[in-house]
């Protein structure tokens, strides 16, 4: 690496980092913080954290896809690094837009956390009891589910962690799924089943944290490359280069695993009806890097999609 254009940030103006307000957004930004510190023999005072209210932590009556899609967890957090508010922002991934302003960079990812789902109110989805309502507000938990039992209900279920694991405890539904990645982080890792990956894929970049600056901040994306994780960048990316390719949205019911294989990326992808009754999947062996591969994966899979599953995405973007 190069020498930096500045040992340090100041002690005058630390780094100031922007995060959501929930328990695990500040998880995810103390653990940003720390590598960052440690990369760079900082004291972690050196670096601020930034809490800010996302507007989808504001409304959790109603489907992110209701109310404006991943945007609501973005925006705020993108305006505060437009004026100089915040000089990073740290989020999960698997939130953030396909097509990001080109004045905003994903400067870090770090090493992806486990990607299963964690099944909660059962010990597997064969146990789950008939005609069970399953509490998820994602489409790709509800097609997933409703492909294996077409006899549960969906019941909306939004709110951070915590507040979903009370609405399964007040009986507001029977079970839900959460991130494996989300409840380690919030210490709550014996929580659960988790899912097997083999049958059962999880949301593309579930996992992972993504540290994002200013494009023509030269200093920042610097400092920022010292932790960026090669390996778990290349399958997120490849990842995000499938929805590009697909033209998903948060009504788009997407399910991928990204795995190495050698020095190659083997990216395997269903997509869904809504109501999970059709699905067609694929798989793709990408070098990393390769960003048409995914696209040509993409383009497979909406070739040979029916029109109930065609119609929840728009193609290539």
């Amino acid at each position: 690496m190069s020498q930096p254009l500045s040992a340090s940030p100041s002690t005058v103006k630390p780094l100031r980092l922007g995060t959501r307000r929930s328990p695990l957004a500040m998880a995810q930004a103390h653990e940003a913080r720390a590598r960052l510190a440690k990369a760079w023999g900082w004291d972690e005072n050196l670096i601020e954290l930034v809490p800010v209210l996302a507007s989808g932590d504001k409304v959790q009556d109603r489907p992110l896809a209701e109310i404006g899609g991943k945007a609501l967890w973005t925006k705020e957090l993108d305006a505060c690094l437009a004026d100089g508010r915040i000089d990073l922002a740290v989020h999960s991934l698997k939130d953030v837009e396909t097509i990001r302003p080109s004045d905003i960079y994903i400067g870090a990812v770090l090493p992806r956390a486990d990607v299963r789902d964690v099944l909660l109110g059962a010990p597997s989805i064969r146990a789950i009891p008939e005609g069970a309502r399953v509490g998820t507000s994602a489409p790709r938990r509800a097609a997933q589910m409703l492909h294996r039992r077409p006899d549960v209900s969906i019941v909306p279920f939004r709110g951070n962690v915590a507040t979903r694991m009370a609405k399964l405890a007040a009986g507001e539904a029977d079970v839900t799924l959460l991130a494996a990645a989300g409840l380690e982080r919030l210490g709550e890792s014996g929580v659960g089943t988790p899912l097997a990956l083999d049958d059962w894929l999880p949301a593309p970049s579930q996992g992972a944290i993504a540290i994002e600056c200013r494009a023509g901040d030269r200093q920042v994306r610097e400092w920022l490359a010292a932790i960026d994780h090669a390996p778990s960048r290349a399958e997120v990316m490849a990842e995000r280069a499938l929805l590009a390719g697909l033209g998903g949205s948060c009504h788009s019911p997407i399910a991928v695993l990204t795995r190495h294989v050698g020095d190659h990326l083997a990216i395997r992808c269903a997509i869904y009806s809504a109501d999970g009754l059709e699905m067609v999947e694929a798989t793709v062996t990408a070098a990393v890097g390769d960003d048409e591969a995914p696209r040509r994966l993409a383009a497979d899979l909406l070739a040979r999609a029916s029109p109930a599953i065609g119609a929840l995405f728009a193609g290539p973007e």
